[in-house]
């Protein structure tokens, strides 16, 4: 996934869609936009940066797990098993990017799986969609002819966290380490 930070608007269509798309309950998500405020007013300006699961190449999430609930597919997109998850929160604590959550309802922990129900026939993950700016892209990064290897071969793109090893498979543009690191709506010089 390339989430492209110039195009995005804050406009919080991927987390509602992902919602409506993945019946997640009320309180929890799966994605969502962080906002961040730079400067001081009145020379001030909003960023956003959406954050879903990355699905890693190393996931620690899949290694730590119990009961092999956490899996990573070969085409690279981490799920859980809702059959096998007994919702232990291990995957939560171990996640560098605290992208799981306890489902309230069915008592499992769930995470952005990149719509992997909708890749499996065929179809691009329901955020990339609904995007209205066009800010997210999805594809196969082994294929040299796709529109995200195209993207990926031509901007600087940035990961969150590389430092933790896991090798994430959400990229960005324009990523900026202080919005990363920022923890909520607020001031950053």
């Amino acid at each position: 996934m390339l989430i492209d930070l110039r195009k995005c608007v804050g406009c919080n269509t991927c987390a509602v869609v992902c919602k409506s798309e993945n019946d997640v309950p009320l309180g929890v998500w799966r994605s969502w936009v962080k906002r961040v405020e730079k400067g001081k007013y009145p020379n001030s300006k909003e960023y956003f940066l959406p954050i879903v699961c990355n699905n890693c190449e190393n996931p620690i999430c899949v290694t730590v797990c119990p009961v092999n609930a956490s899996i990573k597919r070969p085409d690279g997109i981490v799920y859980i098993d809702p059959h096998r998850c007994i919702g232990c929160r291990y995957c939560m604590a171990a996640c560098p990017y605290g992208v799981r959550y306890i489902n309230p309802v069915k008592k499992i922990a769930e995470k952005c799986s990149w719509c992997f129900h909708r890749v499996d026939a065929g179809l691009k993950p329901a955020c990339v969609l609904a995007c209205p700016a066009g800010a997210i892209m999805f594809g196969d990064l082994n294929d040299p002819e796709s529109d995200i290897a195209k993207a990926l071969a031509k901007n600087a793109v940035q990961v969150i966290k590389p430092e933790m090893g896991t090798e994430p498979h959400t990229f960005y543009i324009g990523l900026d380490i202080k919005t990363v690191e920022a923890k909520k709506i607020e001031e950053v010089k």
